[in-house]
């Protein structure tokens, strides 16, 4: 297992991708809001560590219970992962996180008032874990292509009928007491929050399809939000 540190410009954040997380949809805030967005990226662009880690393994899945079992662990996902994961040779579980760096920064602006630099931070950070992990799974493909395979949708504890507190049984799997800083609270908290943390089925006949939204009434979803805009 190792972790890797990239930078906020190895993300590739688009501008449309946070208009989206603030609920713009297709369009765009005004100039005012603009002004304090760029003032926000420019900020953060300095400071901002993003960080993640996975690491691959054997597991046994349970199509009829939806167990996904890794040794003496085993994590009830769900029908929705369930299926989506079925025909894995193995399984990639990992965390990516925005850094306590950027959490710290959320921590010092609310502690100012300023509500609409909050709002735009948060928006902001959202997309930064999501951008973190999806270099994740960019880094995930390289050490599978050589193999041929490839690798479904990730799945998070907490969304798509997986429940968060099975977070307790995740998190000791990476055998470090905090991966990538992340620290896991009684209530299945990750601090930084933003953070995400999942499982990724990996093999030949797997596919990355798109979320599956019709199936699950969360609708809280990030993955429902941005279909829906």
């Amino acid at each position: 297992m190792t972790e890797f540190e990239i930078t906020y410009d190895q993300l590739g954040i688009t501008p449309t991708e946070i208009y989206e997380q603030m609920g713009y949809g297709d369009a765009m805030p005004d100039d005012d809001v603009l002004e304090e967005l760029r003032a926000v990226t420019e900020h953060v662009r300095g400071f901002l560590r993003p960080r993640f880690s996975f690491f691959m393994a054997k597991g046994e899945l349970n199509t009829t219970d939806d167990v996904l079992s890794v040794g003496a662990i085993s994590m009830n996902i769900g029908r929705i992962i369930s299926r989506q994961l079925r025909n894995s040779e193995l399984f990639a579980f990992f965390v990516a996180t925005s850094g306590m760096e950027f959490e710290h920064y959320q921590q010092e602006i609310m502690a100012q008032g300023d509500m609409v630099k909050v709002f735009i931070a948060d928006a902001l950070g959202s997309v930064i874990a999501e951008k973190t992990a999806d270099v994740m799974e960019q880094e995930l493909q390289k050490r599978i292509d050589e193999y041929g395979w490839l690798h479904t949708n990730r799945f998070s504890p907490g969304y798509c009928g997986w429940h968060v507190s099975e977070q307790q049984k995740l998190f000791p799997m990476f055998r470090k007491e905090k991966p990538c800083g992340i620290t896991l609270t009684d209530s299945s908290l990750m601090l930084p929050i933003k953070s995400v943390s999942g499982v990724i089925g990996l093999g030949q006949k797997v596919r990355k399809l798109e979320y599956t939204c019709g199936l699950c009434n969360y609708e809280k979803c990030y993955k429902r939000r941005k279909k829906n805009q």
